[in-house]
Formats: structure tokens, C-alpha cells, sequence
């Protein structure tokens, strides 16, 4: 009797250091792309059976709460801003001199004809709060031996998946790959990052594919061209005000 209990405590141990080990590494690839702030200029490729485009933007952040995008390319789009301060998000659109507010009910609507949707913007979820975190296994993932996690949201969790499997380098902690499930279990996004490189103080992916499952030929590219990060950003600096006047 002794020997079975030692036994299920030790695989209770076993099970609490995995739990503890994996939500680790989730939270040591998750702050790749994060800092207390940071400052850098990005390109988004979207990507339709028939055409594609290119956006450029610059964007600011400040922990989870604040961030801020300028559209410098195209032309047509050029000027636009998006603020986010903690869950809620404007929009300036400069050549109708208009403020928008988006509304929850747009959340998850595309976000400038891109596979991204607003709430991606904005969604303040954290991968090792927000979820509960399981060891898989282990995958080869771009030849690079990886762990395989799957994340299951916390029932009062405000997020939008049912679940997220992802892909983390065992090698320097890079997330490689995730696959987002809704709530009935259908997959409904494949992200691919790849092209890692130095980048500020950390190396990390620099190249993100969203893929949608049911559109095929359909994807959007973002590429981080610089990141500097921990630069010297103040809450004040994610205002409406700001919006107009930020280049």
C-alpha cells in the first residue's frame, strides 16, 4: 500500500514539474517578441490566389496595454494609425480627418484586407495565464528538434481558441509553429515563423505566415524589419492625440 501511494506521488511530481517546465518554455518563446517596450518598422504581404499588396508600418508597444501602428505604404493607406490601450482600439484615418472607434463587434473582422483580425491586435491573453499548458512530445519542425504543446483556455479565459498546439525549438527556445483551433475543435489557422536572426538585443523569428485553413491560396506574410527593444516609451505617448500627429 505504501509502495502505491509513493508511487502516485511521484507521478503527481513528475506531472507538476512537466506542467511547470513546459509553461516555462512557453513563456521564454512567447517573450521573443516581446520587452518592456519597443520600436520597429514591419512589412505585410497579403497574399490572394489572384494578386497580392504590401503594407509597410512602423509600430510602438509598451508591455501588453499600449501599442501603435502608422501605415507608411501604400500611398492609399498611407497616414492611417491604430491605437490600442488595454483592450480597446481607435483608428485615424487622416484623409477623412475621422477618429474611429472599433467596436466589439468588429473585433474579428479582418484587419486591412489582411488574415490577421483586430482582436489579434488587441487580444491581451496570456499563453501562460490564460491557458493551461500539456506536453505533447517532441517534433522536427524546419530541422530543428522542437517541443509539441498543446494549450487548453481556462473556462473564464477571455480568449477566442478553443485550443493552440505549438511548436518551440529546444534549441534557444524559438517559436517555430502554432495551429489555432476554435471551439468545436476545427482547425482554423496554421502560423509558420521562420528566418531567424539577431535582432536588438535577442535573435528570434522574423517571418510570420498566418494560413487560413478553409481559404485556400490564401495567407498573409509579416516580416519584422527592425525591433528595437526596451526603448524609452511612456503611456502618454499611446494617445489619441498623438495619433495625428505621429510620422
Amino acid at each position: 500500500m505504501k509502495s502505491n501511494i509513493l508511487t502516485l506521488i511521484l507521478l503527481l511530481g513528475a506531472a507538476f514539474s512537466n506542467a511547470q517546465d513546459i509553461s516555462e518554455i512557453i513563456r521564454k518563446a512567447d517573450e521573443k517578441f516581446r520587452g518592456e517596450s519597443s520600436q520597429g518598422t514591419m512589412t505585410m504581404i497579403i497574399e490572394r490566389p489572384t494578386w497580392s499588396r504590401e503594407v509597410t508600418m512602423k509600430n510602438w508597444t509598451l508591455g501588453n496595454d499600449f501599442s501603435m501602428i502608422y501605415i507608411t505604404a501604400p500611398a492609399k493607406e498611407k497616414g492611417q494609425v491604430f491605437l490600442k490601450r488595454h483592450n480597446e482600439m481607435w483608428n485615424w484615418v487622416p484623409t477623412i480627418e475621422r477618429m474611429i472607434k472599433i467596436p466589439p463587434s468588429m473585433m474579428m473582422q479582418s484587419w486591412m484586407g489582411s488574415d490577421f483580425t483586430n482582436d489579434d491586435l488587441v487580444r491581451e491573453s496570456s499563453l501562460t495565464e490564460d491557458y493551461s499548458q500539456q506536453l505533447l512530445g517532441e517534433e522536427t519542425v524546419q530541422g530543428m528538434e522542437c517541443y509539441k504543446a498543446e494549450l487548453i483556455p481556462f473556462d473564464d479565459a477571455p480568449v477566442v481558441w478553443g485550443k493552440i498546439i505549438m511548436w518551440i525549438s529546444k534549441e534557444e527556445y524559438h517559436w517555430l509553429k502554432a495551429e489555432y483551433y476554435d471551439e468545436e475543435g476545427y482547425l482554423v489557422n496554421t502560423e509558420i515563423l521562420s528566418q531567424i536572426k539577431q535582432m536588438d538585443d535577442r535573435t528570434m523569428p522574423t517571418r510570420l505566415e498566418m494560413i487560413p485553413a478553409d481559404e485556400e491560396g490564401n495567407k498573409t506574410i509579416l516580416i519584422f524589419d527592425e525591433i528595437k527593444f526596451n526603448v524609452d516609451l511612456e503611456e502618454s505617448f499611446f494617445s489619441q492625440q498623438n495619433m495625428r500627429r505621429i510620422r
